[in-house]
């Protein structure tokens, strides 16, 4: 069997196995698979640097198929490649309840699964994301002659990536930074699930990313030779990153299918399939066919990545030999170990220092950080200054300094956040990205994917409230805390001091998965009841900040977070005065809350409390987990905020001393009929 004959019959295989998983599912996207199957196989047989038998190894290449409705196609190659955790028979169970195959890719669940992709565009810009994080680590540990980080990052995506605007702005990003080793297959097959490309997507792409500073090809990609000349080209540019614009025919093979959204998203039906496999001739009686001799060369890829991983674990031995100490903070990296003493230097307050804001506060923990967590890097979108994320004296990464760890990543919120998941699924750096609140919005689809993925991600977002003031209701949050904690397994912590800001970042680098701090672009007194360690209150999600004057149970409670609690202490001294024995329940994190034991919870808010008050600058939906029957919210209902000073606009809509005390005076009355 000659090699281009092999080549056709593990090509074939791809496409086949791809075929028969959507068909017994019933379910699924054929078509891409069957027409970016050659590319596909030209890339990992030919150029891939990976390991099946360790997928976590540090050096390899990373392949993001941004197209994850295509799934089949990457589920196809871990098979075949001999990849732990996939098997034949999960092949047959494709899009089934508990199976790792899932109807579009999830990290986590099968090795080699690099990101959870499906939503478009997001495989694109975490890619980008990957690619500066390869660099960094290079630019980092490196020496010369010992080159211990040196890989790629491939991605292949789909018409439909290349119309998000996420990928736009990933782009461009790339293109300035250079990322000369970041190369996309650009599957362009011209049909999307509607139809034709042409109903609405016209431009020329290669020309906006030759634009952007990307080189760009233009190929057939059904044809191997071509694929294989372009990925070399490629890979020879290391000042550009590189787009392959492949030409292919979207459910190649599939006599009335071929080219046609109707091998978009949808089985071809057993007449088709039995079609397609004859064109390919391929047994039409055998469903999950794989050859023998096609097995055994995708298997040559253990050999290969053993032999590839070998030759790497000599050059770190010599490595940690001659630069121990960088070798062993290497080794750290990857394993998401924390240097000792890495929290040493963390700021404390005490009441009697000046108000900060907790932006503020954030940017000095931030700082404190960095000294002492090398591979902590992030930056802002275009708000260092406000979000109070510059790290002093770590200078900023660009095509010139890679190793600059402070990341300018410019008006490009969705991306931004995008790139950091693609750093964070990476390994080796800790990375964060920053914005207003309110342009949360702008960052949703990747925060999402983050939970989801449970990528160390930190997400900064100050500008927390109606308390900032004159920018008035654009820039003020109202809905976005709910919406934010309604995401399962993201963390949102909204701190009330400086103290407690602290300790939010103790969770944000502790926690394995992703955190979104919430601070105050205004400034807040520092907590008698956070100083000394009191803070530590955070870490369990809410605790008793200011407990009732006295002993036993008392009166009411008030829960509070941010912004908002400095002002239930101040009305905790009214309602003293007027005979009310009030308790202050700090709740900056929800989630770490409900994570406790329900001793814990019941010790915090009593049950037998009834009189109970909620205070967030925000909509109250939710609160009333907390305030119980009953209880009284006062938040943000039915309208936006206000242009005027913060001072101003908090007064006006109701977060005062005075305010809070009246409705808890009154709830007293409600349930107690206690003394005013």
């Amino acid at each position: 069997m000659t090699d281009a004959r092999l080549d056709e019959l593990c090509i074939n295989t791809i496409r086949t196995l791809s075929i028969d998983a959507v068909q017994k599912a019933n379910s699924g996207h054929p078509g891409m698979p069957m027409g970016a199957a050659t590319m596909t196989y030209v890339l990992w047989d030919r150029f891939l640097k990976h390991n099946p038998a360790d997928p976590a190894w540090p050096d390899r290449d990373r392949f993001v198929l941004s197209a994850g409705h295509a799934s089949m196609l990457l589920y196809s190659m871990l098979y075949l490649t001999g990849y732990p955790g996939i098997t034949l028979d999960d092949i047959k169970s494709f899009r089934q309840w508990q199976s790792p195959t899932a109807g579009h890719p999830e990290h986590g669940l099968i090795p080699g699964i690099e990101v959870t992709t499906g939503p478009l565009g997001q495989g694109f810009a975490n890619s980008v994301g990957m690619a500066m994080a390869e660099r960094f680590l290079g630019a980092t540990f490196n020496r010369d002659g010992a080159a211990v980080i040196d890989h790629y990052t491939y991605v292949m995506a789909s018409d439909g990536d290349m119309m998000e605007g996420v990928a736009a702005e990933a782009a461009s990003l790339a293109g300035h930074q250079q990322l000369g080793k970041l190369i996309c297959l650009y599957d362009a097959n011209l049909v999307s699930l509607d139809g034709p490309t042409s109903l609405s997507f016209t431009e020329d792409v290669g020309t906006r990313f030759e634009a952007y500073g990307w080189q760009v090809q233009r190929i057939d990609g059904m044809d191997a030779q071509a694929v294989d000349r372009a990925l070399r080209m490629a890979q020879q540019d290391h000042e550009r990153p590189s787009l392959i614009v492949a030409h292919t025919h979207i459910g190649y093979g599939s006599p009335n299918k071929q080219d046609s959204s109707k091998a978009h998203g949808s089985p071809l039906g057993p007449e088709e399939v039995a079609a397609a496999k004859r064109f390919y001739g391929w047994p039409e009686d055998k469903s999950f066919f794989v050859p023998d001799e096609a097995l055994a060369h995708f298997h040559e890829a253990l050999a290969r990545g053993a032999e590839a991983q070998s030759a790497w674990d000599d050059r770190l031995a010599t490595y940690a030999k001659d630069h121990p100490d960088e070798a062993a903070a290497l080794a750290r990296a990857f394993a998401g170990d924390l240097p000792e003493g890495w929290d040493a230097s963390l700021p404390a307050y005490t009441p009697a220092d000046k108000p900060i804001a907790t932006r503020a506060a954030s940017g000095q923990a931030l700082n404190a950080l960095a000294g002492r967590v090398p591979l902590l890097i992030g930056g802002s979108a275009d708000l260092g200054g406000s979000n109070d994320t510059d790290m002093r004296d770590q200078g900023v990464m660009s095509a010139d300094a890679p190793g600059g760890r402070n990341i300018y990543f410019g008006v490009r919120e969705h991306a931004m956040m995008a790139a950091v998941n693609g750093m964070a699924a990476h390994g080796g750096v800790l990375p964060f990205g920053a914005s207003f609140l309110t342009f949360s919005d702008y960052c949703r689809p990747s925060i999402r994917l983050a939970a989801l993925s449970e990528y160390h991600s930190i997400f900064i977002f100050t500008h927390d409230s109606i308390g900032l003031g004159e920018d008035g209701p654009t820039h003020q949050p109202i809905e976005h805390l709910m919406a934010l904690r309604a995401i399962p397994e993201l963390t949102v912590i909204r701190p009330a001091d400086g103290n407690e800001t602290v300790m939010a970042w103790k969770v944000a680098i502790e926690r394995e998965g992703p955190t979104l701090l919430a601070l105050s672009r205004q400034a807040l007194p520092q907590l008698a009841g956070t100083a000394d360690g009191g803070a530590r209150g955070l870490l369990r999600g809410a605790y008793v900040v200011s407990d009732a004057p006295g002993s036993g149970t008392p009166d009411a409670v008030i829960i509070a977070s941010g912004s908002e609690v400095s002002i239930a202490v101040a009305a905790q001294s009214r309602l003293s005065e007027r005979g009310v024995r009030a308790r202050v329940v700090s709740m900056p994190a929800w989630d770490l809350f409900e994570a406790q034991d329900q001793a814990y919870r019941d010790d915090v808010l009593p049950p037998a409390v009834k009189a109970r008050l909620s205070v967030e600058a925000g909509v109250t939906l939710g609160w009333q987990r907390w305030v119980g029957d009953g209880g009284d919210s006062i938040g943000i209902d039915g309208r936006f905020g206000a242009s005027a000073p913060g001072e101003t606009v908090m007064e006006r809509l109701g977060f005062t001393a005075d305010k809070v005390t009246e409705r808890v005076l009154a709830l007293v009355g409600q349930f107690s009929g206690a003394r005013r």
